[in-house]
Parts: structure tokens; sequence; C-alpha cells
């Protein structure tokens, strides 16, 4: 079968791969759609540091059962499922204390291991999400959406309070969803107005363009600032521009990686008593939410999904998002034909 390959920075094309069989515990799944990551990019670009050479991406999966392996019960051939994508050691502090997302020696498929870009993988059996009621194609925005969620369930965001958004790409418009499922009021922050719009429509309150002063117009809006701050865009000004604007007592979390150090004025940290939290991957609780926010939201997909790929378009449709990265939200591949 097929695969999209990153063969090394800058250069993908298509590879061939040995049809796998699922084993004891195992399900093997027809690949129908595949999102390409914000991970998927930074590798193509040279950036990753956790990648080696070639790599298939991708980890945004949906498809439905095609064989199950010795043993398997509860699930049945046919079934529409997504997968959770991290695979964990099981034993470390972060496992052995409930929160195996953050795991020391985590491995994301399409990172450290290789992905869905591809007609049929096995996972194990415990990975597999079946999902009913909901688009085929939309079940690969669960993953993103849930990386959004577990953000806002780090911020510990509560109804009634207001958050400012920084990034409106597809981890963002999770945070976006999550944080509206709470009932808190949305600020969404951008350089794009077309993403502004896609947030406007999937519900934020009040929308900013991040080419003018943002911090004057949120302090407009909010009197001393926000009661949190989630940054989904990995870079040096937003990450300060966080701990700037949220109020005093305020929390803020980052999702986004700065691809560089960040020298911060330590002092705001202190004199305004920050809560300061980081948030990586998802936990199964927040891609069980993101399935009943979407089911609650059937046109949400029509508004993210920028544009569908075929596999043999895969590797110019990275190309494009690499040289236009603003001009896409959700870039899924369709793998059906593959």
């Amino acid at each position: 079968m097929q695969a999209l390959s990153i063969l090394k920075p800058g250069q993908a094309g298509l590879t061939e791969m040995a049809v796998p069989e699922p084993k004891a515990g195992e399900v093997a799944i027809s690949i129908a759609y595949v999102g390409y990551c914000g991970s998927d990019l930074t590798s193509y670009r040279g950036l990753n540091p956790l990648v080696s050479y070639p790599r298939v991406p991708g980890h945004e999966i949906a498809g439905t059962i095609a064989a199950l392996g010795e043993g398997v019960t509860g699930l049945a051939e046919g079934q529409a499922v997504t997968v959770i994508p991290y695979f964990n050691c099981g034993t470390c502090h972060a496992c052995t204390t409930g929160r195996p997302n953050a795991c020391v020696r985590n491995q994301t498929m399409g990172v450290q291991r290789e992905g869905a870009m591809t007609g049929r993988i096995v996972v194990p059996a415990a990975k597999v999400l079946p999902v009913d009621d909901l688009p085929l194609r939309d079940l690969a925005l669960i993953e993103p959406c849930a990386v959004g969620f577990h953000a806002v369930r780090r911020a510990g965001l509560q109804e009634g309070e207001t958050i400012v958004v920084l990034g409106c790409g597809m981890i963002g418009l999770g945070v976006l969803l999550g944080a509206l499922r709470v009932g808190a009021r949305v600020i969404a922050v951008d350089l794009s107005d077309a993403k502004l719009d896609i947030a406007k429509k999937l519900g934020a309150h009040e929308t900013i363009n991040a080419r003018t002063d943002v911090r004057a117009a949120v302090s407009a809006l909010t009197g001393e600032g926000p009661d949190v701050v989630i940054e989904a865009v990995g870079a040096e000004a937003t990450f300060l521009q966080a701990v700037d604007m949220v109020v005093t007592t305020g929390r803020v979390v980052y999702i986004g990686y700065a691809k560089a150090p960040i020298a911060y004025d330590t002092k705001y940290f202190i004199t305004k008593e920050l809560d300061i939290r980081g948030s990586r991957n998802a936990l199964p609780e927040d891609f069980a939410a993101v399935i009943d926010c979407l089911k609650a939201n059937p046109g949400a997909g029509d508004l993210i999904v920028s544009r569908i790929a075929s596999l043999d378009e895969a590797p110019s449709a990275l190309a494009e998002w690499d040289a236009d990265p603003g001009a896409f939200t959700k870039i899924l591949v369709d793998l059906r034909a593959g």
C-alpha cells in the first residue's frame, strides 16, 4: 500500500508499505481521512527535534475497523473509529499519577513512530474509540480539538469567566469550543481575518486582529484583563503577551511550542501571582467531551476544514501549507482511494 512520507526536511513523497495484520489484542483500521497537524508542518520544515527521517506523519485519524485480532471484544468490523495516538510507558510518574498524556517516554504517531497517512494501520484495541452519529470526515477533527479541550481543563476555566485564545488555528479553535462548552466568554485573537471569521461563526464573543494593539483591545473589553489566556501559537511575542495581558491572579496555559528560548521579566509571575501551566496532548475524557461537542455542533466541521486532498495530492498540499500557513485551518487527506 502507498503512504505519504516526509523523506527529509522540505521533501515529501509517496512510498510503499506492507499491509499490516492485527495480532492478539490489536485492531486493523482502514483509514478514511487523516488531518495534517502543526507537528507535521514542523517536521517538514526540519524543526521538530523529536522526528527522524523518513517519517510517515499523521495522528488525526478517521477510519473504520477492518479486522480484529484475537481476544479483542467490544468492537466490530465496519465500526467508524478514531484513535488515541499517544503511546505511553505506563511506569513513569506521569503515567502512575493519572496523567499519561505527559509520559516522559511518550511516542505519538507520526512523530516518534510511524503515523496513519496510509491506507491501513494496526493499533492496540485500547487506543480505538468507536464514534457513532458523526460524519466520518469529522472524526479526524477529534484529536486536535481534544488537545484544545485539555488545555481548557488545565486552565480550570469556569462558567462566566473570560478567556483570551491566542491563535485560531486548529488547536486554538479546539480551545474555543472547549471554553464555550463550559460557559466562558471567549475573545479570539489571530492575524488572519478569515480565521477570526471562523472563530466568530463557531461562537467567539469577540475577535481581535493581532495586527492591532491587542493589549489595548483586550483591556477595553475586560478592564483589568481576562481570567485566563491560552497560547496556541508558539511564538515569542504571544508567550510574553499572555503574561502581560492576563488579570492579576489569573491563569496562563501554553500549548504552543516556542522555537527558541524566551526571556521573561519574572517579576510579573510574582507581583501578579500568576498560575502558569503547560498543556500536552489529551486524555480519553477530552476525546469524549469533543465527540459530544461535535455532535451538538454539526456544522463545525464545514467551517474548520479548509481543504481535502487525495493521497496523490498530499505532498503538494503539505508544500502549499508550508508556503502559506495562514491560508489553511485544517487540511485533510482522503486515503480511501490510496
